[in-house]
């Protein structure tokens, strides 16, 4: 029944760096202190580290799958039966061919460019306690540009999600944003890491206030965007674009337009992996919600699924 009615909803094009994410389960956080990782963070390396990472565990137990931020919520939508795209860029080796495979096979169209550099990929360690601390490779996914777009690829569609994990390229997220709003498509952003926004913070206002029309931030990200605590956070992104929403955890969310306000009471789950969670959140509260849908349903909503249950 769910599935049917989403079916009718609104088309989701997406953009951000094709990530493969290749999974390992750890038996505790020995290991992440071996690796000098930091337990639930990020990490940026080269793809020779990645390789030294991988080589601590057995590689029959890695579980691939699509990955990177915008990624999933456009893979994790597309298993609902809504129609997707999504535009990136990967190698021509064997982790791009998954990559623009496992999107097919999702029920993806994908819009991918392809480089002579290796593919992205993320190498998710997942802890005991469902926590997750990602290793991650950019490789060809930083390799699209602005010249890469073309105002076709946005025709058929309603709604464009982009991540704030594209930030190392202005020029791309202004001229996609640009881009979709001449198409007539409603906008959404995530903001993707406090980090990001602090050192793009001048750049994400800008593009909020003429592009973007709901914003997804978790209460840090929100935190480094307002310089506000989470409630009154909410407030400010909504003076901006058109529906804010802060994700605060296990505590719920909230959300904003214009003066309407909701607290949102989080849907208790037993939590195995969260890799992916506030990705999935996003574009399900995108998708449901609509002219005539109410808020607090498609927030509801959002918060019963997970990205990793559909790949």
């Amino acid at each position: 029944m769910l599935k049917s009615k989403l079916q009718n909803m609104k088309k989701v094009l997406g953009m951000g760096n094709a990530l493969t994410d290749i999974l390992f389960k750890i038996e505790n956080d020995e290991i992440l202190q071996e690796l000098d990782l930091l337990k639930g963070g990020m990490q940026l390396i080269q793809n020779g580290q990645s390789e030294m990472i991988k080589s601590h565990f057995d590689s029959s137990s890695a579980i691939m799958a699509t990955g990177g931020s915008a990624s999933n919520t456009i893979n994790a939508v597309a298993k609902l039966g809504l129609k997707t795209g999504f535009i990136g860029k990967v190698g021509d080796d064997e982790i791009g061919r998954f990559f623009s495979a496992h999107s097919l096979e999702n029920g993806v169209t994908p819009y991918m460019q392809l480089s002579e550099t290796p593919s992205g990929h993320c190498t998710v360690l997942v802890s005991p306690d469902s926590e997750r601390t990602l290793c991650t490779f950019l490789g060809a996914a930083s390799e699209l540009y602005a010249e890469d777009l073309t105002p076709e690829v946005f025709n058929g569609y309603d709604y464009f999600h982009i991540e704030g994990y594209l930030v190392q390229n202005h020029d791309l997220i202004r001229t996609a944003l640009k881009m979709a709003k001449e198409a007539g498509l409603t906008t959404s952003i995530d903001l993707a890491s406090f980090t990001v926004v602090q050192d793009n913070l001048e750049f994400l206002h800008e593009i909020t206030e003429k592009y973007v029309d709901i914003t997804f931030a978790n209460e840090e990200e929100a935190q480094g965007f307002t310089g506000k605590e989470p409630l009154e956070a909410v407030a400010e992104i909504a003076k901006i674009c058109k529906i804010a929403v802060v994700k605060i955890g296990k505590d719920g969310s909230y959300i904003q337009s214009g003066d309407e306000l909701h607290v949102i009471e989080p849907h208790p789950v037993a939590s195995i992996d969260t890799t992916g969670a506030g990705d999935f959140y996003g574009q399900v509260f995108c998708m449901v919600w609509q002219k005539d849908t109410d808020l607090i349903f498609a927030d509801r909503l959002a918060h019963l699924f997970h990205p990793k249950w559909w790949k």
